[in-house]
């Protein structure tokens, strides 16, 4: 009996042991882009297309470059068409409604055709200093865009543009992704936040080291966020965060970036090292 019994333990606790393994992830480089995507900063995954699109500063994040533009590349790493939009402003975040492309610039956010690219509208953000990043919440046609410089949230509905958030514990606000029903946040010191749409309350449901650039959901309340300076990190649903990789000493930046479930391939535009970086995450 007690022979029995202990090996029923042992077993269960096994089960729990390779169920507790089951949810990590595991990053395994597949392809890297050749050098012609100039200082990458945010990629976005097209599902419709099945392409990808680069936001490309090509050079500082300031007011006076104009010379930003915005790449079309393949899942395979293949540079599709180098200046699909140009002439931008420091571009940055991006998201996809409808048939436009939204990305912003370092005070406004530019409305493109995705059929051709061609610059349709531009929508100045009131005060801001430094635009960061987007996401799209498709159901109620808004765009959200997060202002680094101001840690500010705003909204875009309708070609109307409405301050969403400010002040503490906002700081630095960066990374932004619609999931389930919430708004997160990658705040400048870490944090993970969620936000109610409604009540616009927040709460906390992960930390990093730094702040957080890029945000993307893996399914059931996961995640990967990036920072900046070159850490990746997965948050499991109860908030516990793993380092996944990390190419600061290397001084490969690991920006805005974007998932396709599909293929469970994770992008990471590295910046200064000017290419983006495919990883499998099984």
């Amino acid at each position: 009996m007690k022979t029995s019994f202990l090996a029923g333990l042992l077993s269960v606790f096994g089960g729990l042991l390779t169920s507790l393994h089951a949810q990590t992830i595991e990053l395994k480089p597949v392809w890297e882009t050749d050098t012609t995507l100039r200082t990458p900063e945010s990629v976005l995954f097209d599902p419709t297309q099945k392409i990808l699109y680069v936001a490309c500063i090509n050079g500082g994040p300031s007011l006076e470059n104009k010379s930003s533009y915005i790449a079309k590349v393949g899942l395979d790493g293949k540079v599709i068409q180098l200046k699909f939009t140009d002439n931008l402003n420091s571009t940055k975040g991006m998201g996809i409604l409808g048939d436009k492309l939204y990305v912003t610039e370092m005070t406004q956010v530019a409305e493109i055709a995705l059929s051709s690219g061609k610059i349709l509208n531009r929508y100045a953000i009131p005060g801001a200093k430094f635009l960061n990043d987007i996401s799209i919440d498709p159901q109620k046609k808004t765009v959200y865009i997060s202002d680094s410089g101001e840690s500010k949230i705003w909204a875009l509905t309708n070609g109307k543009i409405n301050l969403v958030l400010e002040g503490a514990p906002l700081k630095g606000t960066n990374g932004l992704l619609v999931d389930n029903n919430q708004l997160l946040i990658g705040n400048g010191d870490g944090s993970l936040l969620a936000m109610n749409p409604a009540t616009k309350q927040l709460k906390t449901i992960g930390k990093a080291t730094g702040g957080i650039d890029g945000i993307v959901a893996l399914g059931n309340q996961k995640y990967v966020i990036t920072e900046w300076g070159g850490k990746i990190w997965y948050v499991q649903a109860d908030g516990k965060t793993e380092l996944k990789l990390d190419t600061s000493a290397e001084k490969i930046n690991s920006a805005d970036i974007a998932y396709d479930p599909g293929s469970q391939l994770l992008f990471v535009p590295t910046f200064f090292h000017n290419t983006v970086k495919a990883y499998s995450l099984k």
